[in-house]
């Protein structure tokens, strides 16, 4: 089933985030790609908009419901034709996915192994499997004009977690803090100390 969600971020992770719509609270399985780049896709009330996916993750005695979100129908379809490849379900998927996707189909393209082999969960064999079953139908997908960040530095993610303890001594939810967090380095991503990411939160907020 493939659908769209719209609601108010209550909370986000680093492979996820979870979407309030109505009073229902939604997690949706989200690859970085698309992560950092989620406030592409937010309106003037705040509200986000995703084009999910969704499945059921089965088990020996039932299926569980599960939702891969992207920023726009091309991403969603390009996760569609990664799925195809043998081996790699959507899980799998949404986390190999952590460069842009207009690059990981150049690479498919011209059967760059070397670049797929870093995506996380792919290996030497997959990459090979992935360029034989995609190459040559990756052209839409090449012209995409999507980028991502480098991922964090060790050291950065210490500054948020430094940032998220003090926030929460405040008395701010979780939720609040994470998101708070999040605002600031999408606006300043070179913030070097925790210090600097609380005086960006603080100015927001004022803002």
């Amino acid at each position: 089933m493939i659908t769209a969600i719209k609601g108010k971020i209550s909370s986000i992770s680093q492979t996820a985030v979870t979407i309030e719509v109505n009073g229902l609270s939604y997690e949706i399985l989200t690859p970085l790609s698309v992560l950092q780049r989620i406030g592409e896709n937010q309106d003037s009330d705040g509200n986000i908009r995703l084009i999910t996916y969704h499945y059921y993750q089965m088990t020996p005695s039932s299926g569980v419901p599960v939702l891969v979100g992207f920023i726009n129908a091309i991403e969603r379809d390009f996760f569609l034709e990664f799925i195809k490849v043998s081996g790699i379900g959507p899980r799998a998927a949404a986390k190999a996915l952590n460069k842009a996707i207009g690059e990981i189909a150049q690479a498919i393209d011209r059967g760059d192994t070397k670049y797929l082999k870093g995506l996380p969960g792919i290996g030497e064999q997959k990459a090979r499997e992935i360029v034989a079953k995609l190459q040559g139908k990756m052209a839409k997908f090449t012209l995409m004009r999507d980028r991502v960040a480098p991922l964090p530095s060790m050291e950065s993610r210490d500054i948020e977690e430094e940032a998220l303890h003090i926030l929460l001594q405040l008395q701010y939810t979780k939720a609040e803090a994470q998101e708070l967090i999040r605002q600031a380095l999408e606006r300043s991503p070179q913030l070097n100390s925790a210090e600097e990411l609380l005086n960006k939160i603080y100015k927001q907020k004022r803002v």
